[in-house]
Formats: structure tokens, sequence, C-alpha cells
């Protein structure tokens, strides 16, 4: 098997191209993918599948999702494009009150298998309504699966499990790393939801995060570990499920945890990781346990704006060190 150097978007473009080469009952819809999507993610799917198996949408969220779950339930394995998260909030009763629920609702005999793609996070000046972070809503909805990679090779294995996945997958794409380089093995095998990834290792604090912010976390455990402090860096790599039994053995070794989000701080999924590692060890066993992530205010579409909003790797560093304190 061999292994190549590609960019994020090429790793999830090439996990989604091996799916629907191995199964004839995937396909991909949405706004423009049959021109290769917004970010390049199916480009020259086309001439390959054609128009039955890679369509092209009207401008109607609200439809792709509920057409998407339709296809689902006789049979067939969607992946529905957003474009951008920000473009589901056109969408939320199909996917909250009918993807979500429906297999519960018909007692297990309806089968949502849906991968639904939202690529989100902050992209330079896209503004308060295409650079959102609400993956915590999600968590908290229960029947769905949330994942949001940080690498090429997680992004291709993660994707590969979703699609494969019986449950309704919210695949949250970083757009912000889609230039990202990593190695991607020729074969993408799937990665399991649930398990994280150890990014580095130490002895000192625990760091866990996910998604886009990661380079900025692993920046940061570098200029801690030039300062004499060694940081476990975790990448959980899916939010639902989460590996709580590695985030917690790594806090057991350490002693303290810092969470970092590129989300809005308040009720986001960081304090839900704070509150399950300090109820899962008990406070005496946790000598600080923090988390750190954007104000509470809309991404502003001016640059220095922008840059104040931002979590960032001096942010990171001053956050841990006040954990060390």
């Amino acid at each position: 098997m061999s292994v190549h150097q590609v960019t994020l978007v090429e790793a999830v473009r090439l996990a989604a191209l091996q799916e629907m080469r191995r199964d004839p009952t995937v396909w991909v819809m949405g706004e423009d993918v049959a021109r290769g999507g917004l970010y390049g993610q199916y480009k020259d799917f086309l001439p390959e599948f054609g128009a039955e198996r890679v369509v092209s949408t009207p401008i109607s969220e609200s439809t792709i999702m509920g057409a998407g779950l339709g296809a689902a339930l006789v049979g067939t394995r969607p992946i529905i494009e957003m474009r951008i998260f920000d473009f589901v909030m056109c969408a939320m009763d199909e996917l909250v009150n009918q993807i979500a629920k429906i297999r519960y609702m018909f007692g297990g005999q309806a089968r949502p298998s849906v991968v639904v793609r939202m690529p989100h996070g902050i992209w330079r000046n896209s503004a308060a309504q295409h650079s959102q972070m609400l993956e915590s809503w999600f968590v908290h909805l229960p029947g769905v699966i949330v994942v949001t990679p940080s690498t090429p090779a997680d992004a291709a294995g993660l994707l590969v499990s979703a699609i494969r996945s019986d449950d309704p997958v919210l695949f949250f794409d970083p757009k912000n790393l889609f230039p990202v380089t990593g190695d991607v093995a020729s074969v993408i095998e799937p990665i399991p939801f649930g398990k994280a990834r150890l990014a580095r290792e130490g002895r000192d604090l625990t760091i866990v995060s996910w998604s886009a912010i990661m380079p900025a976390v692993e920046q940061a455990a570098a200029t801690l570990a030039a300062e004499g402090i060694a940081a476990d860096v975790i990448d959980l790599r899916t939010l639902w499920p989460w590996d709580q039994a590695a985030v917690c053995a790594s806090v057991e070794k350490t002693g303290r945890l810092l969470v970092v989000q590129e989300a809005v701080s308040v009720a986001g999924f960081g304090a839900e990781v704070v509150s399950t590692v300090v109820e899962t060890l008990g406070p005496a066993r946790v000598k600080a346990a923090s988390r750190l992530g954007a104000p509470r205010i809309p991404i502003p579409f001016s640059p220095p704006l922008e840059d104040a909003v931002k979590v960032t790797p001096a942010k990171i560093v001053a956050a841990a060190k006040a954990a060390m304190a």
C-alpha cells in the first residue's frame, strides 16, 4: 500500500471517490457538486459517475436535506453537501426533526444512512454568516454522529467510516485546513468513531482540542515544550461519540486539563469535556481544569477584529501557563 502527500481537501475527495467506486449506492448531492464543489472536493466526479450519482441541486437546503433522507430510506447512501455549515440553518427541521429521529421513531425500521458534509469554522474575511462553529448544537442532538477531523489522514478515514455508517453522520470539514498537507494511504481504511489521536505526549498538562484549531494547539505545545512544559495533546477527532477514556487517562497522569475550541466558549463542547473529567476523576485528582474559546460575539468581517476574536497560539500558551500556576 503506497502513501501520498495530499492536501486535506484532496484527501476527502479521494475518500469519497474510493467509496463511490466501491459501492454503487453511494452518491453525492448538493449545490454545484457536478462542477466539482465549492472547494474542488468532487473534482472529476461527474465524468466518471454521471449525472445520476453526482447531482447538482437547486439552491434550497431544506429540499437537499429532505431529498437525501428520502433517498437513504429507499436504500441508497447519499452524501449531502451543504457547501458551508451556516447554510444548514435553512434545513434544520429536516435534520433535527427527521434525520436525527426517524430511526428511533420507527423502531429501527428506517435507516437514515446519510452523511451531511458541513465545512465550518473561521475562513478569512467570511464574516458572521459564513464562519460559525456550532458543533456543540449537534452533539446535544440525540441520533447523530458528530465528526470533526483536523488532518488529511483523519478526514479521509473518518469520511470512509461516515459513508459506511447506517446512522446519520454530521461531518464538519475544517475548511480553513483544506490546503494543509499530510500522508494519506492509497487504500483508505475507515477510522472508528470515538477514538482520539494523541498528537503529542507530555507529563505536565493535558490539552484537548479538535478540528481547525489543532494546528494552533500544536504550535502552542511546541512553544510550551521549549519553556519546559510538556503537554499531552489530544485531538478528539469526533465529538459524538468522544473518547472519554483517553482524555481521563491523560488527565489522571498530568493532573491538569485545558480544552481549546475555536467556537464560542459559552456552552461549548469544552464545558462538556471539563465537567466529564472532573465528575469521573473527582475534584481531588484534578489540580486544574479550564477551557479556552472565542468570546460570545459574531465573527467580524474586519481583519483586525477577526484576529482579536480568534483563539491563537499565544492565547493557548497563556491559558496553559495559567493552568500550571
